[in-house]
């Protein structure tokens, strides 16, 4: 019995997977979704808390994310689909002269890629952020460019655009392993049936590793559980993402933001990380992050808390992607290891892998993947992760 045949299968229907699939169908390729969920955005992506900026410190994540925010600024004009877009901008404020040194320095580097970021002093940043400490503040960074979407929105956006063209999901199936010949995949098995196809993505999220290793590829990508939580909706009272870089009690640092419904979201990074994919909540998360939040911006105290939730960041020791074809079968394209960023990396990387998989690549293309290569030391950092 003859099994179908796509030009491209991607593996996982996440915020990587699904605007990649949209990306590859609307250059005229036959494309197939894989998802063990019931449906789009059902493993990292609903976990996302909507942050996306293209303040990095490397060019390759840099001018992925300035295309990712062109794409959700415009969204709405372009397509007529609401994704809750907020052009918010994020802030990194400084309590220390150490720290301000660095976030300067960085800026330099940044404002060489074309950042729109700026310094503010402590005075501007208050009137920014009304109500911020300001005991031992020095100032902040501002990229006003920075923003936010509705994760879910945007997920069912890009997911109904993508059927428009043409692409085929296939939910509820598991990947059990992955066919190839002459160093070339051929196909992917599922426990459902077997899909025929001339390129192949992994883009399976937590799944990532098990899936490169279906085809004899070892990446190092292995999942860091992160909380978050989102509060009542109040008047608007604050506008950019804060990040507080400070390093506490059992975290690297905390961030949160007030979303264009007023509610404000908030996440904490935990160090040591903790590895593994359990997503259940914690009595540890609450405690920690409101003693700091509250200490950092006292008019939060009597914010009424909704629901907490916990997802994975899929990792990788440098804290960058890994997005590259492998060596073995040329054919099997990784884009894994977001490193949490795979919302805000995700509309930007699709058109990349577009290009990837059509051999149509440009030299900015190459030199992005450059900082993303699947085969590099992972001997660097992400600056301010």
């Amino acid at each position: 019995m003859s099994r179908p045949n796509y030009d491209v299968i991607v593996i996982g229907a996440g915020s990587v997977g699904v605007p990649a699939a949209l990306a590859l169908a609307g250059q005229g390729l036959s494309v197939l979704v894989l998802d063990e969920h019931p449906s789009p955005g059902q493993g990292n992506n609903k976990k996302a808390i909507g942050g996306i900026r293209a303040t990095h410190s490397d060019f390759g994540k840099i001018r992925v994310c300035q295309r990712s925010i062109e794409i959700f600024a415009g969204w709405e004009a372009e397509h007529g689909d609401d994704i809750g877009w907020l052009s918010n901008g994020y802030s990194y404020p400084a309590y220390s002269e150490a720290d301000e040194r660095k976030l300067k320095a960085l800026m330099t580097v940044q404002h060489q890629f074309g950042l729109d970021i700026r310094w503010l002093t402590a005075d501007e940043y208050a009137e920014l952020a009304p109500g911020i400490s300001r005991d031992g503040l020095r100032g902040s960074t501002y990229s006003p460019g920075d923003g936010s979407a509705s994760p879910l929105l945007a997920m069912g956006a890009f997911y109904f655009k993508s059927l428009d063209r043409g692409v085929v999901y296939r939910f509820g199936e598991t990947v059990t392993g992955i066919t190839t010949a002459a160093g070339r995949v051929t196909g992917v098995v599922t426990d459902r049936g077997a899909y025929g196809c001339d390129c192949l993505i992994n883009a399976a999220g937590n799944h990532a590793r098990a899936v490169a290793e279906m085809a004899g590829e070892s990446f190092p990508v292995r999942s860091d559980c992160h909380e978050a939580a989102i509060t009542e909706p109040v008047a608007r009272f604050c506008g950019p993402m804060i990040v507080d870089m400070r390093a506490g009690e059992n975290s690297l640092n905390y961030y949160f933001y007030q979303n264009r419904e007023g509610q404000v979201v908030f996440c904490i990074t935990p160090h040591p990380p903790i590895w593994g994919e359990d997503n259940a909540s914690t009595s540890v998360f609450f405690p920690q992050v409101a003693r700091r939040m509250v200490s950092l911006y006292p008019r939060l105290a009597n914010l009424k808390v909704r629901r907490s939730w916990r997802g994975q960041y899929p990792m990788t020791p440098d804290a960058f992607p890994i997005v590259g074809r492998t060596r073995s079968c040329p054919n099997f394209i990784q884009a894994i290891g977001m490193c949490g960023q795979g919302f805000m990396l995700g509309p930007g990387l699709s058109e990349l892998l577009a290009r990837l998989v059509t051999d149509t690549l440009t030299e900015e293309d190459a030199r992005i993947l450059e900082s993303f290569e699947p085969y590099r030391e992972f001997t660097g950092t992400e600056a301010f992760q």
